[in-house]
């Protein structure tokens, strides 16, 4: 096999709103950004995120029981920004940044957080509750 050489690679073009709604959707989650930086270089199990270990991390704002965890997991994978790890078994409780979680999370980490207003939590809301695609 041949090696990837970095310097052909493309970086994948995403639009506009895809991007938005995964920006708001991040901005959103109960999660803080120091979990998205953990997933910039590593997998992040499930048992760190949960609980006080999440608290203790850095990884959540307040303690997160496993359902809530998962179900605003479950809708950063279905956005687009995270996605399962798997292993030679198949699926696991571990999670990972995707390309596009990546572009994010890297822009995000030389500014500021961008500033949540309430029709972006609005937006979200709707957005996850109809799982419409904008």
């Amino acid at each position: 096999m041949s090696a990837v050489d970095a310097q052909n690679q493309k970086t994948l073009t995403y639009p506009y709103k895809t991007i938005e709604r995964a920006k708001r959707s991040l901005l959103c989650c109960p999660f803080n950004f120091g979990l998205f930086a953990a997933m910039l270089s590593q997998r992040v199990a499930m048992s760190e995120i949960i609980g006080n270990s999440g608290v203790n991390k850095g990884y959540t704002k307040a303690c997160l029981s496993e359902l809530r965890a998962d179900n605003a997991l479950a809708w950063l994978i279905q956005v687009g920004v995270l996605r399962r790890e798997v292993d030679g078994q198949g699926i696991t409780d571990s999670f990972r940044l995707t390309p596009l979680g990546r572009q994010i999370v890297a822009e995000w980490e030389h500014q500021p957080l961008p500033t949540l207003t309430w029709g972006d939590r609005i937006l979200n809301f709707v957005a996850r509750w109809f799982r419409l695609p904008f």
